[in-house]
């Protein structure tokens, strides 16, 4: 259990906030000094996933961190507080929070959510709900909070109900329609619909939604309480919680509102009883005093990220219309850049621009035949690796589960795969040109998904490999007493192969190369082979890794792994355990 020094900290109220500075409008080249630390040969459209941190921002952290490390005693009980107290302050500035006490900081919207869900599974087990009550979320929920729904609430008794959002094409109407029907089919049978979340803006594929209307709807049929994840939304649109209406509203300050990693912040009305029932899930020396300062000390650790959110605040003033002006303008240009793509593909938008923020989702041509997340994820390295442009991409399998007519493009290919671009201040026109041409040049060459994923013909080999890792693994175990300090380099090293092997099993070249490698090492390492016995080293093993030094040798480079060199034998010390990982 975390605890705090001893004595008490100082009192919320007594922190003043300090004079704003003035700041001067900032300029391009001012623009571009601010994110002179970003990789300036990566394309980077992908501000969603991580954010970013201007340098102004960073260096007052670096202050803040230098401030606890030159003296930590006077930091917690002169600085710390009155630090977070004014963040408080300015979150609920920019949300219409009626007051600082209704914020807490956070880690990040999971960390928020597992607070709401922490809550609702106490609820189940104290006998406040029954067994089978519901909990609604939608199909496209984050994973990570779906997880923390089923982690806490579904374990302790719970019914999830999830609303099939339709993509690509979808509209407002669209949602709400399909939230009243999913909403319906939780009540049925009489059954109490405990709790709503929504997301304000889904991270995968990304859509802007109705979530006023969604709250309303929520009221009216009765659903106890309405958590809204808008972890992408502070920063992309504007935010009114009084105005929402939600009981529970989360976002993350490190991904919009330029904040350092990681913060978010959590707002809960005063005025409601819960309030008072909400514990973070890291129990400290604040346990009881209530969120907000149950959040700001949790134990020992960097503070900072949560201390600097008026230096963003500050950051954004220097913009023409604040953070307002910034959003509207990524809006806009976001819209004309995924315009640009889609026209350029032959394909379209995923969603209208009235349900896009400072992200769209684009049609990636139909050729490339995305088939899986499994496809999506190689794509995404491809495009990163060879072509140094960062963008995540979506495979739609949700038209393919529903049995759905798939939107195809320009050449009559079904579109399975979109790319989610972002706009964010340092972002220009030549970035996305960038993944404009690196997808004109996989169609050109007529890449498809379907050279990276593993054939049939090396499937039983990739299966024989894992297998005499796993025996090799366990007869080293076995005899490791009398040379512990080799066989647990060994064991270390065929773990790490089994991994390798794993992760490349998608690309043949790099399996069979892998595979070849291991069989190499299996024949050279005769010192230590000798006495391990292995009972399925059959007539198969030789023609398995026939010739396998020289394609090795070969291909090396392809695989990523140094050559082998012979095992060192070192004295035996019987002290040391054979195995550790």
């Amino acid at each position: 259990m975390a605890s705090a020094p001893h004595g008490d900290a100082p009192e919320e109220r007594n922190a003043a906030a300090p004079a704003k500075r003035a700041s001067a409008p900032i300029t391009e080249a001012g623009i571009r000094a601010e994110f002179a630390h970003h990789d300036g040969t990566v394309a980077r459209v992908n501000n969603g996933t991580f954010g970013c941190c201007p340098a102004s921002v960073l260096a007052a952290r670096a202050r803040w961190q230098r401030l606890f490390l030159s003296e930590p005693d006077a930091f917690y009980f002169d600085s710390l507080q009155p630090g977070l107290a004014r963040s408080r302050a300015a979150v609920a500035a920019a949300v219409g929070a009626c007051d600082a006490s209704e914020v807490s900081l956070v880690d990040n919207a999971t960390t928020a959510a597992a607070i709401i869900m922490q809550h609702v599974a106490w609820s189940f087990a104290e006998g406040a709900f029954a067994r089978g009550d519901v909990v609604l979320m939608l199909h496209y929920t984050y994973s990570s909070v779906k997880n923390s729904i089923h982690a806490y609430v579904v374990r302790a008794g719970a019914t999830v109900v999830e609303v099939p959002l339709p993509f690509p094409g979808a509209s407002p109407g669209a949602v709400v329609a399909e939230f009243r029907a999913a909403l319906a089919l939780a009540k049925a049978g009489g059954r109490s619909v405990r709790l709503a979340v929504i997301d304000h803006i889904t991270s995968m594929p990304s859509v802007l939604l109705p979530v006023k209307e969604l709250v309303a709807i929520c009221r009216e049929e009765g659903v106890d309480k309405v958590f809204v994840d808008g972890a992408h939304a502070i920063g992309q649109v504007p935010i009114d919680v009084r105005d929402i209406g939600t009981d529970f509203y989360t976002s993350n300050l490190h991904k919009w509102f330029f904040c350092p990693s990681a913060v978010a912040f959590l707002h809960i009305r005063k005025d409601d009883p819960i309030a008072s029932q909400l514990h973070h899930p890291v129990v400290s020396s604040e346990y009881g005093n209530g969120l907000p300062m149950e959040s700001a000390w949790i134990g020992v650790r960097d503070y900072s990220a949560q201390l600097v959110v008026p230096d963003a605040v500050d950051f954004m003033s220097r913009f023409e219309g604040g953070i307002e002006g910034i959003s509207r303008r990524n809006h806009d240009k976001v819209i004309e850049m995924g315009t640009m793509l889609a026209e350029a593909w032959g394909t379209f938008l995923g969603s209208p621009p009235e349900m896009c923020g400072s992200m769209a989702m684009v049609g990636l041509p139909g050729c490339l035949g995305i088939e899986s997340n499994g496809d999506a994820m190689r794509v995404r390295d491809m495009l990163r690796n060879e072509f140094k442009v960062e963008v995540p991409i979506f495979h739609n399998s949700r038209s393919v589960e529903e049995g759905q007519e798939m939107a195809k493009d320009a050449k009559g290919d079904q579109v399975t795969g979109y790319v989610r671009i972002s706009h964010q201040v340092y972002n220009v026109r030549e970035e996305y040109e960038a993944l404009r041409d690196a997808v004109h040049k996989l169609v050109r060459d007529g890449f498809s998904c379907s050279k990276l994923r593993p054939s049939g013909k090396i499937a039983p080999f990739l299966a024989i490999g894992f297998c005499l890792l796993d025996i090799l693994a366990f007869q080293l175990f076995a005899s490791a007493a009398h040379e512990s300090s080799s066989c647990r380099r060994v064991m270390v090293s065929l773990r790490k192969m089994k991994a390798f092997l794993h992760f490349h099993s998608c690309q043949q070249q790099r399996a069979t190369n892998m595979l070849c490698r291991v069989g190499t090492a299996l024949i050279l390492r005769k010192e230590w082979m000798s006495r391990v016995e292995i009972p399925v080293w059959g007539k198969w093993t030789p023609m398995l890794f026939q010739n396998c030094d020289a394609l090795s040798q070969k291909n090396s480079r392809c695989c990523g792994v140094s050559s082998i060199t012979p095992l060192r034998r070192k004295r035996h010390r019987p002290s040391c355990p054979p195995y550790a990982s």
